[in-house]
C-alpha cells in the first residue's frame, strides 16, 4: 500500500473524483463504481496507480488516428480494471504519467 495510507472513505472519494474528471467518462457515479473503489482499497491498490491508469486509458482513447470513428462514453469504473492491472505491473517513471496528464490537458483545450 502507499507510504501514507489514507482512510477507506477518502480513498473511495478520491478514486471516484478522479474517475468523474477523466475525459471520456459520463461523469456519473453509480453504486457499482463505489463498490469497485472500495474493493480496490481493500486490495491495497495504491491510489496513484488507479489515477495513473485512468490517465493512461484516457490518453489512449484521445490519441487516435485522424478519421477514427468516435468512441462511446465510458459509463463504469470497471472499464478501467484491465488498465489498473496493467499499471500495477508496469515499471514506468512517474514523469511518464505526468507527461500524459499534460498531453491530455493540452488536447482537451484544443478540442
Amino acid at each position: 500500500m502507499e507510504e501514507n495510507p489514507i482512510g477507506r472513505q477518502e480513498y473511495i472519494d478520491r478514486v471516484l473524483s478522479a474517475y468523474r474528471r477523466t475525459p471520456g467518462t459520463a461523469g456519473a457515479i453509480r453504486r457499482p463504481d463505489r463498490l469497485l473503489a472500495a474493493q480496490l482499497h481493500e486490495r491495497g491498490v495504491p491510489l496513484m496507480d488507479v489515477e495513473n491508469a485512468l490517465i493512461l486509458a484516457a490518453a489512449r482513447r484521445m490519441i487516435r488516428p485522424a478519421g477514427s470513428p468516435p468512441l462511446g462514453t465510458i459509463r463504469s469504473l470497471a472499464y478501467f480494471l484491465p488498465v489498473i492491472e496493467e499499471v500495477l505491473s508496469l515499471r514506468v517513471s512517474p514523469s511518464y504519467f505526468e507527461h500524459l496528464r499534460n498531453k491530455i490537458e493540452h488536447l482537451a483545450q484544443t478540442r
